[in-house]
């Protein structure tokens, strides 16, 4: 059965640090390039960051760079996003995503709010 568990979503002041976790199981993880969106009410989900199956690669939004980073431990079937300088505009609520050629797993989500 595959899983996806987002954590560490949490209510943070502006100028703050976060790190979100996305634990996966249920599939060969390491073989499976990674994905971080966001989502607030009324709109579509945001492309946030991405890091290859090795880990070599990373991409990162623009609304992002600079304050978000993204890794992964394939020993321990998790993937982080370390969110830095957080804004209001950050708060969404987190979402993890597997991908291998047109397979697509996704996590239940973890909600992260920025307010003062």
């Amino acid at each position: 059965q595959v899983q996806l568990v987002e954590s560490g979503g949490n209510l943070v002041q502006p100028g703050g640090s976060l790190r979100l976790s996305c634990a996966a199981s249920g599939f060969f993880f390491s073989s499976y390039a990674m994905y971080w969106y966001r989502q607030v009410p009324g709109k579509e989900r945001e492309f946030v960051a991405f890091i290859s199956s090795t880990g070599g690669r990373t991409n990162i939004a623009d609304s992002v760079k600079g304050r978000f980073t993204i890794s992964r431990d394939n020993a321990k079937n998790t993937v982080y996003l370390q969110m830095n300088s957080v804004k209001p505009e950050d708060t969404a609520v987190y979402y993890c995503m597997a991908r291998r050629n047109s397979e697509n797993y996704w996590g239940q989500g973890t909600q992260v709010t920025v307010s003062s």
